[in-house]
């Protein structure tokens, strides 16, 4: 279930073939430290990379349960959060809240027991921790 910014919109995700449970941490493409090419952001990084740490010790607790749990980048998306970097952001990669929930669901929904601990993008492609 996800319900909008002014809580009006509430769209309901059909049940589907993945896991009874799938937790997922919102994480970013800045906390992947083998990724790390430009520096900077220090405290920002460290707390998604921290996240993404935590993602996958949780995943080995979690998988006794049935439960899986992923982190997922969800790309630049047109928030307050990303108004002082939008100018920025090359043509085609600010999306719409919109556009990211819907993909990101999309991942969520095709999650399968090798992806549990994983780290992906909002189109599903892996990245690296």
């Amino acid at each position: 279930i996800v319900i909008d910014n002014d809580g009006t919109k509430l769209v309901v995700v059909p049940p589907t073939d993945r896991p009874p449970t799938v937790i997922v941490n919102l994480s970013a493409r800045v906390g992947s430290i083998s990724d790390n090419q430009l520096g900077g952001w220090y405290t920002y990084r460290s707390s998604k990379s921290a996240l993404n740490q935590m993602t996958r010790t949780m995943a080995h607790e979690l998988k006794r349960q049935g439960s899986h749990i992923i982190a997922l980048h969800p790309g630049t998306t047109k928030t307050d959060l990303s108004k002082p970097f939008q100018k920025n952001v090359q043509d085609g990669r600010l999306f719409p809240v919109e556009f990211t929930v819907e993909k990101l669901l999309d991942v969520v929904d095709s999650v399968v027991e090798e992806n549990n601990g994983g780290f992906y993008d909002w189109a599903g492609k892996a990245l690296p921790f």
